[in-house]
């Protein structure tokens, strides 16, 4: 699904929706310029200029007390000393406690690691260009993820180095097995690099192939594959505009945009239909920026709101599907009991459970530190009726 916010530029500001503003001196001069951040990051409150003489150690020493450094050096350089960063930052030890405990302390590396590294900044010139030698064409990469660039500005190194990747990603797309061919992902939207979830919605009977909602539709992967199988209408949703251009854009390159739909809504859109599918972010933990929207669910929050509200949007006889990974279960975030007693609780009943393993190279790795979770992992599609 689409990441939550309407917003292309998130670190505004909430109070006054002024632009967030970095402020460093040079030579003896205090400078001022814009903040960008595509991931929802806040301005850094301390930032020193800092060039090629800048060592790793010194720039992880720096990072680690707070300290933004805004590089006037060469770019290959600056790419170097962050590698050399996340090197450090990296090292740890094992992860140990109970598979819950061992998420946590997870989640709390990766955050530091993004928090330490997202301290390394690169100037942003109109264009959009990085002013520094050697540095590559980052024009397209940073209009998708930052939008226009108006005026002089300062981004993280590690977010733009993201979002060259998530422009090569959508350059390239991703090739979807049951569509036979390729989805591009939009910046901001989930990439469909599981294809499990996806054979499951291409496998299951159709209730119908009149009409069908897709709830969260991010790339527009599961509307695209209900179109291809047949379905005549359907009316893909989410609530990031984003996820509505991207969607659109892969109806119109795969040849289903007379099928189906995206519209910007909240959840479900006007109406009711014999089938509803809506594959939620699977882990219920707080996200800690705008791109963790897409896989943690605080509270399980849209998980519950959509069994709670899917019966007053299915027709007599229609059947919602539910996509959904058990990893939760596994790391003790969230017990079957609890998912079992939701879906009684909204007045609906389980017709069918449609099970698979993942594939995914992480299920294997035993280096990872949520192994024995992921070993275990079920992706299941869960037919759900009205009671």
């Amino acid at each position: 699904m689409g990441i939550p916010t309407s917003d292309p530029n998130p670190s505004r500001t909430a109070a006054a929706d002024e632009p967030a503003m970095v402020t460093w001196v040079e030579a003896g001069e205090s400078i001022t310029a814009r903040w960008r951040s595509a991931n929802g990051r806040p301005a850094p409150t301390r930032v020193e200029v800092v060039s090629d003489s800048l060592t790793a150690d010194v720039a992880y020493r720096m990072a680690s007390q707070g300290i933004a450094m805004l590089w006037h050096g060469d770019f290959h350089n600056a790419r170097q000393i962050l590698n050399a960063m996340d090197r450090r930052v990296g090292a740890g030890k094992k992860i140990a406690g109970t598979p819950a405990e061992k998420f946590y302390r997870h989640r709390q590396s990766r955050s530091h690691r993004a928090r330490i590294l997202g301290l390394l900044l690169i100037p942003l010139d109109p264009g959009p260009v990085v002013p520094l030698r050697r540095a590559p064409d980052i024009r397209e990469a940073a209009a998708e993820a930052y939008g226009d660039i108006g005026e002089s500005s300062v981004v993280s190194l590690h977010e733009l180095v993201g979002a060259i990747g998530a422009h090569e990603w959508r350059r390239n797309g991703v090739y979807v097995d049951a569509l036979q061919g390729r989805i591009h992902p939009h910046y901001g939207t989930f990439f469909p690099t599981r294809s499990e979830y996806v054979d499951l919605v291409a496998a299951a009977a159709l209730p119908s192939d009149r009409l069908a909602f897709d709830v969260g539709t991010g790339t527009g992967v599961l509307a695209a594959v209900l179109a291809r199988r047949g379905v005549q209408r359907v009316v893909a949703t989410d609530n990031e505009p984003r996820a509505i251009a991207c969607a659109t854009e892969n109806f119109r390159n795969l040849g289903v945009q007379d099928r189906a739909e995206a519209v910007l809504t909240d959840m479900f859109p006007p109406g009711r239909a014999p089938l509803i599918v809506c594959n939620p972010p699977w882990i219920p933990a707080t996200p800690h920026s705008t791109l963790d929207n897409a896989v943690y669910d605080p509270g399980s929050r849209m998980l519950f709101r959509f069994l709670n509200e899917l019966p007053d949007h299915l027709e007599p006889g229609g059947e919602g599907w539910l996509v959904l990974s058990d990893l939760a279960e596994h790391l003790g975030l969230r017990s079957r009991d609890d998912l079992l007693a939701a879906i009684t609780a909204a007045g609906l009943k389980v017709m069918e459970r449609l099970d698979t393993k993942p594939t995914h190279p992480k299920a294997s790795d035993r280096d990872d530190p949520l192994f024995e979770a992921r070993a275990a992992e079920v992706t299941s599609l869960w037919r759900l009726v009205r009671q």
